[in-house]
């Protein structure tokens, strides 16, 4: 069995939130850990390999896994953690709007996945992650989502395809879909009103969604799950 001492796992839309805290995780795990978002810079860390670049296309996926194998010699795990949430009514969606959440959320998943899949493939075992969202299973009203219903959803769709079709071949396939995370990107004036929107009445902590991404690394029985960790809002109205 390979120890964590040796294993790689690749982040995506590792420069900050839920990402950057991966990276630390995955590392205190013993992971090396080839890091990726666009404005990412160099790592002091020696485990810890930083690849800027827009994952969407095509050529920075390929540079990742030429440049993490390069160094590393393998990769074992994948977490597509990129991604981008645009909050609109329906009609108001722009085709700028289109275009960035499908080459972040989808586009970015279906580049970087497929050559995950070849190198898992080739060595008989790995894992993937999808970082998507309580939304595309529960719509809450007054919180427009269509586009990350639709790309998010569809994640959580490929979680499940994928997991079926490689799980004779050693790989596991894995999805979390968080809530409203608490992050840089929602102010603190906002936290009040997103709190409301779940259950138990918070926001999730970004430590809440690392423990369910390496839950989900150890779980060597789990695949095809969609782990929500929301809360309470994929259980229904409330």
């Amino acid at each position: 069995m390979t120890s964590n001492a040796s294993k790689v796992a690749v982040i995506t839309g590792a420069s900050s939130g839920i990402g950057a805290a991966l990276v630390q995780a995955y590392r205190k795990a013993g992971f090396r850990v080839v890091a990726n978002s666009r404005s990412i810079g160099p790592s002091a860390d020696p485990d810890i390999l930083a690849i800027a670049g827009d994952v969407a296309e095509r050529a920075t996926a390929e540079r990742i896994f030429s440049d993490g194998v390069a160094r590393f010699g393998r990769i074992d795990t994948l977490v597509n953690n990129a991604g981008i949430f645009t909050a609109k009514p329906f009609t108001a969606f722009t085709g700028e709007d289109w275009a960035a959440n499908i080459g972040t959320n989808l586009a970015s998943f279906f580049h970087i996945g497929q050559l995950a899949v070849k190198r898992m493939e080739a060595q008989g075992s790995g894992h993937i992650v999808q970082i998507t969202t309580s939304l595309a299973d529960q719509p809450i009203n007054g919180v427009p989502s269509v586009l990350a219903s639709l790309t998010k959803g569809g994640l959580n769709a490929a979680t499940k395809s994928l997991a079926i079709e490689y799980a004779s071949r050693g790989i596991r396939v894995n999805a979390v879909a968080p809530g409203i995370v608490k992050t840089p990107m929602h102010p603190p004036e906002t936290h009040a009103t997103l709190s409301g929107l779940h259950p138990l009445g918070r926001m999730a902590d970004v430590e809440e969604i690392v423990d369910a991404v390496l839950f989900l690394e150890n779980a060597k029985f789990v695949t095809g799950e969609i782990l929500h960790v929301d809360g309470g809002q994929a259980a229904g109205h409330w």
